[in-house]
């Protein structure tokens, strides 16, 4: 029988008195790896108890000590970072090179982590008025709380915890009930790092555990990853009841291609955007918008699509995995009917995909649509599959009309040439991270991750630098240029990030 997932709580790992368990399943075999708890109501207050007597401790502890204990949990992440990237494919289905990528991602906020004194400086100035001199400090809150989706187990709680007790925060961690083994492993290698008692919290469950982190009062802030109505539910529920609140929800991200691109580039790009992962991220490339003549490009992109083949994650020529769960495979495949029902043509159909040796996997092969409307539930709905929609307008004025109407505003790209088009359309689009000849512009750990519109929830976007400001959107532009040709002619140098507030 599978074993019950552990908490922490107090520093202790321990076996929950919960009598509900959610099984753990292998989405490629459907075998159960563990058994996940719903921590019981004297267990949430145990955790919330201890997370607070440690801040009163921790807060003191001087920001040069708490930056070390990064050093050596980075250190330990590193030293480990094939192990954990096993754990992660095994429970998520990831590719080994996908689930190597997701621990890596989080270790690079860890290591801004390690650079905390210089994000945590105030301000002063002398002579404010005659005589007086005014400080500001940055002080942390309390007690905070992170609740994490499936899709990156590693990557995501690293957002969250490092940087935040290393701010002198105390941190509970509610990590996704389909893949926990993941966040557990970061947590014992944090506790080996030389973490205090009580600085971080483990507990697992399903909404009623996050239910009563949000209510407490105790509890000062909260983070979540994650759907749009769960971050809606998240948001409105904590700050209801007085806490900060950052929820980054869903999104349908739009490549733009211009008929001035590369087109070997645009179509190697589009077809990882679209599939890696299953298409199971928040930054995943979902609609494909061909300005003018590069819809000729969509047949070619319909062959390289096809050979694509998903495959257990030990299989190192499988380009993805399955679907996180049943539930999941479903959904994927009643939004590719209802798109052909709606009378989108389907070039690419994964509905029935097949992996031999392996009958009972979440499978959905690659899917590609053509003649999609904005008023399709393909277009209308995050899939958050291996499906990819194409769209077709006559110019750039009408790429950046149909990106701005959509309730969406994570992640963009443009495939272009031209430095004129690439500035105009970073300018104008209403999205908060914007890629130029780059698919997923998801920005290092120094700059700020940006959701705009219905992409998210809250006042701080808390994963960036430092002093972001009340009523203003920060977007992250990450550039490259492909030739001399369209260096000569560009607005942005190679490999440059434009940081616009």
């Amino acid at each position: 029988m599978a074993k019950a997932v552990a908490q922490l709580i107090d520093g202790e790992w321990c076996e929950s008195r919960a009598r509900e368990f959610i099984e753990v399943t292998d989405p490629a075999t459907q075998d159960v790896l563990a058994l996940v708890p719903k921590a019981t109501a004297e267990e949430i207050e145990a955790a919330i108890a201890s997370a607070k007597a440690a801040f009163l401790t921790w807060r003191e502890v001087p920001v040069s000590d708490r930056a070390r204990v990064m050093l050596r949990y980075q250190h330990l992440l590193k030293e480990h970072h094939d192990e954990l990237a096993e754990i992660l494919a095994g429970e998520t289905g990831k590719t080994l090179a996908d689930a190597k990528g997701d621990v890596w991602r989080g270790i690079e906020v860890v290591e801004q982590a390690c650079n905390i004194a210089s994000l945590m400086m105030g301000e002063t100035m002398e002579n404010v008025a005659r005589d007086i001199d005014t400080s500001s400090w940055i002080q942390p809150l309390g007690v905070c709380v992170g609740v994490t989706p499936f899709n990156f187990p590693a990557m995501i709680p690293l957002w969250m915890f490092p940087l935040a007790i290393a701010a002198g925060n105390t941190f509970i961690l509610k990590p996704s009930e389909q893949d926990p083994l993941t966040p557990n492993r970061l947590a014992e290698l944090f506790i080996e790092a030389g973490a205090p008692k009580g600085v971080l919290q483990v507990l697992h469950g399903a909404r009623e555990v996050v239910d009563s982190l949000l209510t407490h009062p105790d509890i000062r802030a909260i983070s979540f990853v994650g759907s749009v109505p769960v971050g809606q539910h998240i948001y409105r529920t904590g700050t209801a009841h007085l806490k900060r609140v950052q929820a980054f929800a869903g999104a349908k991200n739009h490549m733009v291609i211009m008929p001035d691109a590369n087109k070997q580039q645009v179509l190697s790009n589009l077809v990882g955007a679209s599939c890696g992962a299953a298409g199971q991220r928040c930054m995943a490339i979902s609609v494909a918008v061909f300005v003018g003549e590069s819809k000729q490009w969509i047949d070619e992109l319909q062959a390289q699509m096809a050979d694509l083949q998903p495959g257990y994650w030990t299989d190192g020529h499988a380009a993805f995995g399955p679907l996180i769960s049943q539930q999941a495979k479903q959904r994927v495949i009643r939004l590719i009917a209802e798109g052909k029902a709606e009378g989108a043509e389907c070039l690419l159909d994964g509905s029935h995909c097949a992996v031999e040796g392996y009958p009972n996997g979440n499978w959905v092969g690659p899917t590609l649509f053509r003649g999609v409307t904005t008023k399709m539930s393909l277009y209308r709905e995050e899939i958050f599959g291996p499906v990819l929609v194409c769209m077709e307008v006559d110019n750039l004025e009408a790429a950046i009309e149909l990106v701005n109407a959509s309730p969406y505003g994570n992640g963009t790209s443009i495939f272009t040439r031209s430095g004129g088009a690439a500035r105009h359309y970073q300018h104008a689009v209403e999205v908060g991270q914007v890629g130029i000849n780059v698919p997923v512009p998801v920005p290092l750990p120094f700059f700020s991750f940006t959701g705009w519109k219905g992409s998210f929830y809250g006042d701080l976007h808390a994963y960036g630098k430092q002093g972001v400001r009340f009523f203003t959107e920060t977007k992250t532009v990450t550039s490259r240029w492909f030739d001399e040709d369209a260096l000569a002619n560009a607005t942005a140098g190679p490999n440059m990030t434009i940081q616009l507030k």
